[in-house]
């Protein structure tokens, strides 16, 4: 070993030096961000209009699937119309959010954690209500699905496509994201 290694000027960091180093790094880097939602966004929700259609598909879908479950001969007709309506919104305002994000993403650095599950570039309120929109969609599509395997109500499983594209516009049209570095 040469005397400029044993001094430690030329050492690769210990295992627990570098983790110091990250986490320093991370928790810098969340004050930025921090601070940067601060500043951006204040107290007040931008995109309330999104949230609320959010939630009241979620309100249409969950009351379309308690009859469906508990008369299924009359209601499944009227679940199945509703799951397919919500679908295809879904799928048409994806593209939509794809396009938009694809022009956003000429300025900023976007990812699909931030575009879609608004990691990072929606405040905690929004993150909140859109995601937790999407859960109850979730959580009742395939509620719906396993109390009643292999009927039309299978069809639920698909209507988070619209809670999932929903994220994804507010994300494009209010999402804060870190500028593309040249």
């Amino acid at each position: 070993m040469s005397p400029a290694s044993k001094s430690g000027r030329d050492r690769e960091p210990t295992a627990a030096e570098a983790r110091a180093e990250v986490e320093a790094r991370r928790e810098t880097d969340r004050a930025e961000r921090t601070a940067a939602m601060e500043a951006r966004f204040g107290d007040r929700v931008p995109g309330r209009a999104i949230i609320v259609v959010s939630w009241v598909c979620t309100a249409v879908f969950t009351l379309a699937a308690i009859p469906a479950l508990v008369d299924p001969r009359d209601a499944v007709a009227a679940f199945f119309a509703v799951s397919v309506v919500l679908f295809v919104a879904g799928c048409a305002l994806f593209m939509v959010v794809l396009l938009l994000a694809a022009a956003r993403s000429r300025d900023d650095a976007m990812g699909i954690g931030g575009l879609f599950f608004l990691a990072g570039s929606a405040p905690v309120p929004v993150q909140r209500h859109l995601l937790g929109s999407m859960g109850v969609q979730v959580v009742v599509a395939i509620g719906a699905a396993a109390l009643d395997p292999f009927t039309p109500l299978a069809f639920g499983t698909l209507v988070p496509t619209i809670g999932l594209a929903l994220c994804g516009l507010w994300a494009v049209r209010y999402g804060l994201f870190p500028a593309r570095s040249t």
